[in-house]
């Protein structure tokens, strides 16, 4: 997923005020190490109830930032996560808190014995351009939750959204809990190298090793949310407009700008040419026109828009066939498109695309499909389509992926009862309700022992009978 690491761009605050952020919030950890249930649901309430006053500016900067995002894109993929997150987290918070209690062997008893769940201290949080506002508020729910101080890092490509964020979390949180920073990427590295408790990145691959190396200068533990190229596998039965409504809405939300969105599809050799049909379809049932169409999500920026420009004229100088969805671009509204007859000489199948074109990659069965994508870095997501519940089985065992929709694509990611997160080059590690309430926590051992100390009969000096008899009973 690209995405930029920067850092007080708008203040032009010097780096020395980036240490003086994280030692605030470093000491008033120290000073609350143990946030109660009710202190941090307080958080949440307050979190949730300025995104519900907020959305509309919170939309309108998203807008500004992508020069046009749908206004319903940013309602069903950013504020309706991240409220439905809060909530889940609100009610589930006192339990997940309470200690659990484990067995203890009986050749160590009388004893007890629980795991704790204490807050690992000052987390910091990197977050992406693509989804600004749920890629800020899901962890920092999950790390809100586990007791924790937060600072956010907000992508210099999203000014607008970056310095609203700023003032709106300024208003309900003190900046020793909770802070944003902004601006450029040398200091978005500076942030990486800070002695955090726990370091989430979300972003590119390429991005994600650096920030790796920078971590482990403080063996800082990290959650890596990246990306890379996910697959959706169109069955030889399934009806054709079923996957290519699921995969077109996938694929043209936010303009294809999304980590698991679908990068290439799959499908029967004898299958393609009803395949592009039923595609274009849907597309244009989505968006019948592309100019002046508020419900079509813009390119981020020039820049990215060239990126994408150049990956279509490589593919298509290397022998790739183009089926545009839409006669021409509208600005940085990109006409959404197709690729036949792509090859792995083609940067479009080597990099994340991240953008409004879809390679169709032919193949005759699954072993055969499940072969080219498992030859492949695991990818982040993969889509299945297909009602047979025999070959649903086979896609779950037979290949490796952060996450799995059969019949669907991206609302897996929306589940606020299921982990998130990569596998190999797509990520490490993973959050999202209860799993982010562990990450961000560290579950502590406790062995619970009162004045009887059985343990007296294995002390020095060894040979006693007692000891050989205890040899007998529980070393076998």
């Amino acid at each position: 997923m690209p995405a930029d690491i920067a850092y007080l761009q708008n203040s032009q605050q010097p780096l020395s005020e980036l240490h003086d952020l994280f030692a605030a919030q470093r000491q008033a950890y120290a000073a609350h190490p143990m946030p109660p249930a009710a202190q941090r649901q307080q958080w949440l309430k307050a979190l949730r109830d300025l995104l519900s006053d907020e959305r509309q500016a919170l939309i309108d900067a998203i807008s500004q930032d992508f020069s046009n995002r749908s206004a319903d894109e940013t309602l069903l993929a950013e504020l309706m996560p991240s409220l439905h997150g809060i909530q889940y987290a609100s009610k589930h918070l006192k339990g997940w808190m309470k200690a659990s209690p484990r067995k203890v062997g009986m050749a160590f008893q009388p004893a007890a014995a629980k795991v704790v769940y204490q807050p690992l201290g000052v987390v910091g949080v990197i977050v992406p351009w693509n989804y600004p506002l749920y890629l800020a508020i899901g962890p920092l729910v999950g790390a809100l939750s586990a007791g924790n101080r937060v600072m956010l890092k907000l992508s210099e490509s999203t000014p607008a959204t970056g310095q609203l964020l700023k003032t709106l979390l300024a208003k309900v949180f003190p900046e020793d809990l909770v802070c944003v920073v902004l601006g450029e990427a040398e200091v978005g590295m500076a942030f990486s190298k800070l002695p955090f408790d726990h370091l989430l990145f979300t972003g590119a691959t390429s991005i994600g090793k650096q920030v790796m190396r920078a971590a482990a200068e403080n063996l800082t533990p990290v959650t890596l949310e990246l990306g890379g190229k996910s697959p959706a596998i169109v069955s030889h039965d399934v009806p054709l407009k079923d996957a290519a409504e699921r995969i077109a809405f996938g694929k043209t939300l936010n303009a294809g700008q999304t980590c698991v969105a679908p990068d290439y599809v799959l499908v029967p050799e004898e299958r393609i040419g009803a395949f592009v049909e039923a595609y274009r379809q849907a597309v244009r049932g989505f968006y019948p026109t592309l100019a002046d169409n508020p419900d079509y999500t813009a390119i981020i920026n020039e820049r990215q828009l060239a990126r994408l420009h150049s990956y279509l004229s490589d593919a298509t100088s290397k022998g790739a066939l183009l089926i545009p969805m839409f006669e021409q671009d509208q600005g940085r509204r990109m006409s959404h498109s197709l690729l036949l007859n792509v090859s792995d000489e083609m940067i479009v199948m080597q990099d994340e695309i991240f953008g409004p074109v879809l390679p169709i990659v032919p193949y005759k069965n699954l072993d055969q499909a499940f072969a080219y994508i498992n030859q492949r870095p695991r990818p982040l997501a993969l889509y299945f389509f297909g009602y047979n519940k025999a070959e649903q089985n086979r896609v779950l065992n037979e290949t490796h992926s952060g996450g799995v929709c059969l019949n669907d694509t991206l609302l897996h990611v929306a589940q606020d009862d299921m982990p998130f997160g990569g596998i190999g080059a797509s990520g490490m590690g993973h959050y999202h309700g209860h799993e982010g309430f562990l990450t961000f926590s560290k579950a502590k051992g406790v062995l619970i022992k009162q004045r009887f100390n059985a343990a007296k009969l294995i002390y020095p000096p060894y040979g006693k009978s007692i000891q050989k008899l205890i040899q007998k009973l529980f070393i076998r």
